[in-house]
Parts: structure tokens; C-alpha cells; sequence
């Protein structure tokens, strides 16, 4: 009898590894396999180095929390196989040897026959308690690792640098991440249900075989070994066919993802169909190649094991038979047709075994795979302590390029005394942005230094140097919580008061007063209840409650409309008293009132001064200033070959 799939952990011992067969057919539809590097050939060895680097990786881990819970793991995994040895391999002896015993004795009764069939209902009883407790075990092994294996995917995440998450989608990291962790049960599981839990029972039947005919134990593995030969290299064909597969599945979710997250576009341009049918079209090849892979599994793999499946049992039998005879001829022809079944659905699994590893392994060495590259800003060593909050700044001889772009800043010089507020203005791509992530140490510098208070910033923890500073983003991100919570997000030990008052100094309360849940509302994901203005002004009652000595503004008040700008920078300038600030702005009105405006073009540093004294020089602000139209620079190409 050929068993394929079980229905779950609850089940008895008499079934196999989880999963129903509709599981069982989407066990390797999960992310593009093209992570996999097992049997499959590439012409780039560095890929496929890269490949098998990130599923020994993943194995690493896996492997680790299998020996952090070995108290789990031991019961876990040899308890069922304890279970399956009772009652595919113990239970039908007994069955054999009283088949025997009734052979060679016409005359026998009920009361001999009692203590075979006691027996054989205690074996299957005590296997059913080894389960049971096997089950138990295993749920607590995969829900522990589960748990643990979450936390260290997020903690991996957490380590990387900016530039990683911008070089990766979030929905990718979500799934990879979530996949790393969920995909430790599939593999726990089939080692445990299909691997553990067959090959020590085979060995079992191995044992017992050779005690009847040692040539039943050598002809039960020729042929084992014959059909491993024979489907290997078809079970690393069909991977091809997988591959397609999942490049399909793949496409057909970022078409739908692509679409839903660009829904307005979609209407706007009335491309609903258009859209649909892409989505038709998609979804269509992905049925055409599923099915390639399926039949390629069902008639070609299956059709090949099936016969050699029937001829290892018929070798069997005739074996039991040839060699048999004497008092155990009936018992031995009764044993090996059993044990040789029960080796055959081991063959049939040979192909599922092989796609429920590839499949969990896959998946999680798709996230192992970010984790070979190391971040490259890391906190130091031997970190320095924070000797102050000192808020003076100095950029002294920086050199940065962004990857693979030309050099940026070549031996920038920029000081900002402790209290002073900074304007960087200037044209776009002029590096005033990314001088702020710079300061943040979003990124590192090629070479120079960055003090805050004289310590090098590198020199200090990320933590401790962004406690330093609070920042305002040009596009300011709210998370899918509460509006308490996202202003409360800058502290999260404040108190409602504090909360209240950072958002009345920013304008938040003139409109979350109005909302049906107040502070409770939730914003919806990014913030998209909320319109462009309202998320400035919930950013910037971040920055008041976090209190910071040091504020870097990046085009902080650029949603604003003109009326709750002129709130919005009063509550900015009483904030700023006190405080280093650093101020980006396209519209020059914005930081006309600054201690000192600073022009970058290009990375170079071409001005410095006050708006007077800017506009006295009639140099690059100057023109600046006389090119705004609206308050906003004229970013022609015509007016920018003037400024230069």
C-alpha cells in the first residue's frame, strides 16, 4: 500500500508526515528557487558558491536549534520511529509468527492464539503511547524554534544598514524573513516523520530480515539503492520545471502587488482591464508550467519507481519462498512480503522527501543568503562612551561617494558651533541630503571625519549617536498604528501629557481632535489616512518629544500649505532655541531667518553666510533667490548653467 500524505500531528503512528495532498502539491511554491543549489548546475561558480554558502547557513541554524533544544529534539524525533517500528515492523511479526504457528498446527485454539493477539494489541497500543508523547515533543520543538528563529531573523534585520533596505523590497524581506522561520517545522517534521522515522524502523527490518535469510536484507538494499540511482537524476531534472514554476508564482505576486499598491494610477488611467488581463496572461503561464512540473513528478518519476516498487516486492517474495523453508517457511515468506512493503513506500518517498527539504531549505536559505554580506556600518569594537551631549558638529575633510557614482564630497570642511541653526540649500543632487545621513551614519564616509562634541561618530554606538538627534525626513514614515503611537515613537516612555504637548506645539491636535478615536485612530499603513501635511506635522511632534540636542530637518515643512507653515515654523524656531540645528530647504524662504546659510553644489561648499549677506555677494544664492518662483528654485537646465 502506497502512503503519501497525513492530515496532521494529531494523527496516530499508522500514517505518515503531515500535510494533505493539496500541501503536499504547493510544498515547493513558495519564494523562486533560484537560491537552491542542490544537483542543479550554473554557469557562474561564484552564484553557485554563493548558493550553497546560504544553504549550509541555513542548515547552521536550523541545526543549532535542534542541538539548543536537544531536550526536545531527542524524544521528538526518535519517539515516532519508535512508534512506526511497533507497528509496521513488531505488530506484523507477531501477525507472521502466528500465521506460522497455525501453519504447523491444525489443531490449535483460541486460547493458544491469545497471547499473539494480546500481544500484538499491546505493541500497537504502546507504539500509539510513544506518538503520542513523540507529538507532544515535537510541538513544543517546532514552536520553540519557531519562536526563537523569528526573533533572530529580526534581529538579523535590525543589524543591517540603510543601504541594505534600499536595495531590497519590504514585502521580499517580510516573506523571507517569516519563511526562515516557519519553514524549521517542514523541516523538523519530514526528518522526523520521513527520514528518522523510516530509516531507523528499515534498520529495525534490516536486523530481523537478516535473522531469517541474509540475502532478504541484501536484495531489501540493492534495490533501495537501485531506485536512489535511478531517481536522482530525474528528481534534479524536474528542479528545472520547479524553477520555471516559481519564477511564474513569483511574477503573478508582484504583478498583483504592483497593481493593488498603484490602484489609484490604475483608475486614473481607467487600465483596469489592461490590468486584468496581464493578470489573466500571468497567471495562465503559471497554471501551463505547474502542470509541467506535477506531470513531469506523476509520469515520469512515479512511473519509473511504481515498477521498481513492485519489483523489489516480488524479490522479496520469491526470495521468502526460494529460501525460506523449514519451520519458518511460512512466517519468513509472511515477514518479508511486509517488510519489503514497507521498504517500497520508502522508495515511492524518495521524490517527496526530496521536495519537502528542497522546498524548507530553499525558502530559508533565501534569507540566509542576506545574511553573507555583512553590513557595512557597524558599530566599533570597543565603542567610546557618550562623554556629553554636546551639540557642536564638524565635518573635517570628507570624502563619500555613493556606489558606483562619482565622488560627491572631496574634502568637505563644514563647522557648526554648539546652538547654531544651519539652512543647506541649494540645487538638487547638490548632496545637501545626503550630508544628513551622513551625520545619522545611515552610511559611512570614504575617508575624513565626523565629530559631534569631538568624538568621532564612528567611534561611538549608532544608538548612542542617534540619541543625539532628532530628524525630520522630507517624507516623513508612519507606521500601521495608533497616532499616539507614532508620536509617541520618538519616546516611548512618555507620558499622554507629553505626548499632547509635542503634538499641540507641531498643530497635530488641530486635526486629530476632529478624528472619530482622537490619539487612537489608527493611521493605516505609511500613514495613508493621513494626508502629506498632517504626517510633517506628526513627524515633527517626534522631533519635539524626542527632546534631542542636535535637529536635522530634511524639507520638514515641504507639505505643508502656506497657512499651517507659518504655525509649523513658529513652533520649529521655538524648538530650535537652544538647539544645533541643521536645516535642509529648497524653498529659501523657509531658512532666510538661519544663523548661516550654507550653498552646496555638486558637493562643494560655494557660500556661506547670512541671507544679507548672501544676497549682498550677488553670488550662487543670490541667483538662487532671484530664480524662485513661488518658492520653489527653477530647476530648468537653462537656469542651472547660469548658477555655475
Amino acid at each position: 500500500m502506497r502512503i503519501t500524505a497525513v492530515e496532521g500531528k494529531t494523527l496516530g503512528p499508522h500514517r505518515c508526515p503531515r500535510g494533505t495532498l493539496p500541501f503536499l502539491a504547493s510544498a515547493d511554491a513558495g519564494l523562486p528557487n533560484d537560491i537552491m543549489g542542490w544537483g542543479m548546475g550554473t554557469p557562474d561558480t561564484r552564484e553557485a558558491g554563493s548558493r550553497r554558502g546560504s544553504v549550509l547557513l541555513a542548515l547552521r541554524y536550523y541545526g543549532g536549534e535542534l542541538a539548543r533544544l536537544r531536550r526536545w529534539t531527542a524524544p521528538a524525533t526518535l519517539l515516532p520511529a519508535l512508534g512506526n517500528i511497533g507497528i509496521n515492523y513488531i505488530a506484523p511479526l507477531i501477525v507472521a509468527k502466528l500465521v506460522g504457528r497455525i501453519a504447523g498446527d491444525t489443531g490449535i485454539g483460541v486460547g493458544s492464539t491469545l497471547p499473539y493477539v494480546l500481544g500484538f494489541a499491546g505493541v500497537l497500543l504502546f507504539a500509539e503511547v510513544l506518538w503520542r508523547l513523540g507529538l507532544h515533543c515535537l510541538n513544543r520543538l517546532d514552536a520553540l524554534g519557531i519562536e526563537h528563529l523569528y526573533v533572530i531573523g529580526m534581529d538579523e534585520l535590525f543589524a543591517k544598514d540603510a543601504a541594505f533596505f534600499h536595495e531590497n523590497f519590504a514585502g521580499s524581506l517580510t516573506k523571507r524573513v517569516l519563511s526562515f522561520a516557519s519553514r524549521f517545522e517542514e523541516f523538523v517534521d519530514t526528518m522526523t516523520f520521513q527520514v528518522v522515522g523510516s530509516l531507523v524502523p528499515l534498520l529495525f527490518g534490516s536486523v530481523v530480515l537478516w535473522r531469517y535469510e541474509p540475502l532478504l536484507v541484501v536484495g531489501l538494499l540493492v534495490m533501495i539503492a537501485l531506485t536512489a540511482l535511478v531517481v536522482a537524476p530525474l528528481i534534479r531534472r524536474r528542479q528545472a520545471l520547479v524553477d520555471q514554476r516559481e519564477e511564474a508564482i513569483a511574477r503573478v505576486s508582484g504583478h498583483v502587488a504592483d497593481s493593488l499598491m498603484n490602484m489609484d494610477t490604475v483608475r486614473a488611467f481607467a487600465a483596469e482591464e489592461r490590468e486584468a488581463a496581464e493578470h489573466r496572461s500571468r497567471v495562465a503561464t503559471s497554471r501551463r508550467l505547474t502542470l509541467r512540473s506535477w506531470d513531469y513528478g506523476n509520469l515520469r518519476i512515479d512511473t519509473i519507481v511504481a515498477p521498481l516498487s513492485v519489483l523489489t516486492n516480488a524479490l522479496g517474495l520469491l526470495l521468502a519462498v526460494a529460501l525460506g523453508g523449514g519451520e519458518h517457511g511460512v512466517e519468513a515468506v509472511v515477514v518479508a512480503f511486509t517488510y519489503y512493503s514497507n521498504a517500497t513506500r520508502i522508495m515511492f518517498e524518495f521524490n517527496q522527501i526530496y521536495r519537502r527539504l528542497e522546498s524548507s531549505m530553499t525558502e530559508a536559505a533565501q534569507f540566509t543568503e542576506l545574511l553573507l554580506a555583512s553590513p557595512t556600518v557597524l558599530d566599533p569594537d570597543t565603542p567610546e562612551p557618550l562623554l556629553s551631549r554636546a551639540a557642536d558638529v564638524r565635518f573635517e575633510n570628507v570624502t563619500f561617494a555613493h556606489a558606483g557614482a562619482d565622488t560627491l564630497f572631496d574634502g568637505l570642511d563644514l563647522a557648526v558651533p554648539s546652538g547654531t541653526k544651519i539652512g543647506l540649500v541649494g540645487r538638487s543632487g547638490g548632496g545637501k541630503t545626503t550630508l544628513s545621513r551622513l551625520l545619522l551614519r545611515m552610511t559611512d564616509i570614504d575617508s575624513g571625519r565626523i565629530l559631534i562634541g569631538g568624538q568621532d561618530i564612528s567611534r561611538l554606538r549608532q544608538a548612542d549617536l542617534r540619541s543625539l538627534i532628532a530628524y525630520v525626513p522630507q517624507d516623513p514614515a508612519m507606521f500601521h498604528r495608533t497616532l499616539r503611537e507614532n508620536i509617541a515613537f520618538a519616546r516611548p516612555d512618555a507620558t499622554d501629557a507629553e505626548v499632547r504637548r509635542a503634538a499641540e506645539a507641531a498643530h497635530v491636535t488641530e486635526f486629530a481632535d476632529a478624528l472619530p478615536d482622537g490619539f487612537d485612530t489608527m493611521v493605516g499603513e505609511r500613514g495613508i489616512k493621513l494626508s502629506g501635511g498632517q504626517r510633517q506635522r506628526v513627524a515633527l511632534a517626534r522631533a519635539i518629544l524626542r527632546d534631542a540636542p542636535i535637529l536635522l530637518l530634511d524639507e520638514a515643512t515641504s507639505a505643508l500649505d502656506s497657512e499651517s507653515e507659518v504655525l509649523v515654523q513658529e513652533a520649529l524656531w521655538r524648538l530650535m532655541e537652544g538647539r544645533t540645528a541643521l536645516v535642509v530647504a529648497h524653498r529659501l524662504s523657509t531658512v532666510a531667518g538661519m544663523d548661516r546659510l550654507v550653498v552646496l553644489d555638486r558637493g562643494r561648499i560655494v557660500e556661506q553666510g547670512t541671507h544679507q549677506e548672501l544676497l549682498a555677494a550677488e553670488g550662487a544664492y543670490a541667483k538662487l533667490w532671484q530664480h524662485q518662483s513661488g518658492g520653489f528654485l527653477d530647476e530648468s537646465p537653462e537656469r542651472a548653467a547660469d548658477l555655475r
